[in-house]
């Protein structure tokens, strides 16, 4: 009887025999992914990130830093400047006065419309030794204390020189339209009534510069505010003369942005 010789069932261990599982192992990874796995798969490749924020943001700052510097010295620069010309030339602020306020024709109509005639006379004075001020044309308002209008009136441009005083001349007249509601009418009629006259105010309005030497400032909006005025209406063809002794005019320096009273 012939003895059958049946294969080993261990694999071989000098690595010469075909290693087919170690093959497939290899060619299907174990299922279900390790976590190292997934993060590895998913996971961004670690890139350093530049500084040019960085460098950014510290430009702006400096930025920031020498334009406020600058600010501030052009600031102190223009306050030295001005206290140069302060302890060089001494400027005061020019005075006006009312001298004369003739009323020819001051009435209400029937028909609430504002007659005017008035001849205004105003006294203006520089009394600065080194200053010369240079005056657009102005332009007379004459109103009431309840802010009603009575005429208007204007005045040439002119050159106030140092140390003068000079006398201002102006015709004040309404307008033919011009015509009142009938509280502002009642009003008017009965301040004209009154034995203490009726109070008025008169608003000049103009530009002005200032010349020192052969330096001039910039022109400024100025409003000169006179109270204090009362007035009668004439009776008859005769003309009546204001009280002015009370009288007070007030300069305010008109900006754009900001309004000083000197």
């Amino acid at each position: 009887m012939t003895d059958r010789v049946y294969p080993s069932s261990k694999q071989p261990t000098n690595g010469t025999a075909p290693t087919t599982t170690s093959a497939a192992a290899a060619a299907n990874p174990s299922f279900p992914a390790t976590k190292s796995q997934l993060y590895g798969a998913s996971r961004p490749l670690y890139r350093p990130q530049t500084k040019r924020h960085r460098y950014r943001r510290s430009c702006c700052c400096s930025c920031c830093l020498w334009t406020t510097i600058l600010i501030l010295v052009l600031i102190l620069l223009v306050a030295i400047a001005g206290a140069i010309l302060y302890v060089l030339y001494r400027p005061h602020r020019p005075t006006f006065t009312v001298s004369s306020l003739k009323v020819s024709t001051l009435n209400v109509t029937s028909a609430s419309k504002v007659i005017t005639n008035i001849h205004l006379n105003v006294t203006a004075k520089n009394p600065n030794k080194k200053l010369v001020y240079i005056y657009d044309p102005i332009t007379i308002s004459l109103i009431t204390n309840d802010e009603i209008d009575i005429g208007e009136g204007s005045l040439g441009s002119f050159v106030h020189g140092k140390k003068n005083t000079t006398l201002l001349k102006a015709a004040i007249t309404s307008s033919n339209r011009q015509e009142l509601d009938e509280a502002s009418a009642g009003k008017l009629r009965s301040g004209l009534k009154s034995k203490k006259g009726l109070p008025l105010k008169i608003k000049l309005d103009t530009k002005v510069k200032a010349k020192m030497g052969t330096l001039k400032t910039p022109k400024v909006g100025i409003r000169v505010v006179c109270e204090g005025i009362k007035a009668t209406a004439p009776k008859g063809k005769s003309a009546t003369i204001a009280s002015t002794s009370n009288a007070k005019c007030k300069v305010d320096l008109r900006l754009k942005i900001w309004k000083w009273t000197l």
